[in-house]
């Protein structure tokens, strides 16, 4: 049975809970940081990890820190982890810090994360907590893998650096493709999201009777 848990933990927030796509959070990081698929990767990962780790903190102490003040406790614990992590990418992907810039040190105020601490971790042991951190953060940069997927590649033709769609099919050569613009912009990652959120209640009918 335990076991059956742990997978939920991990599987559940990745469609059916999907922090993003269901609870509608973490709408803003998807604007800004998934022009291209790199960054969004990037970033997905910082957060599981940051999110991983402070479910994982807080439930160890959860019996020991007094409410009134575990809201302060939690910004403590999660913008130390969040320093890490960006010191971390600063010494081993300084591009992609960089391209990230301000948005690293944003995760502290993610809703994920401190929605997570506040819901689950509070109130659960601590490899139940961690693993649902994993899964929430998961869950999270899946959604920003798909909108950089797709604006990446139908912005500049690309993924990942690599050119993807022929030159030779551009109007430039001769050919009938033209680079989509406006996939560059912030609002087409709403519109992306958008339709993911779309296309996922179509095949989840259940949530939308909750």
């Amino acid at each position: 049975m335990s076991n059956v848990k742990n997978l939920k933990y991990l599987t559940g927030p990745l469609s059916a809970n999907n922090p993003v796509i269901v609870q509608i959070l973490g709408i803003c990081s998807a604007l800004a940081v998934t022009v291209k698929l790199k960054p969004a990767i990037v970033m997905g990962l910082s957060v599981m990890v940051v999110t991983a780790f402070a479910n994982l903190v807080m439930s160890l102490l959860r019996k020991s820190v007094p409410m009134r003040i575990r809201i302060i406790v939690q910004l403590v614990v999660i913008a130390t982890l969040v320093i890490l992590v960006d010191q971390f990418l600063k010494a081993y992907v300084y591009d992609v810090s960089k391209q990230l810039s301000v948005y690293v040190g944003l995760i502290i105020t993610n809703c994920i994360i401190m929605g997570r601490v506040e819901a689950f971790a509070l109130g659960n042991k601590p490899w139940a907590s961690f693993l649902d951190g994993i899964g929430n953060g998961l869950g999270y940069g899946s959604i920003l893998v798909a909108v950089a997927f797709f604006r990446e590649l139908f912005g500049s033709g690309q993924l990942l650096g690599f050119q993807v769609i022929p030159q030779s099919w551009y109007a430039s050569e001769g050919g009938f493709y033209y680079n989509n613009g406006l996939m560059l912009f912030p609002p087409m990652a709403l519109i992306i999201v958008g339709c993911i959120i779309w296309a996922h209640r179509s095949f989840n009918k259940d949530l939308q009777e909750k």
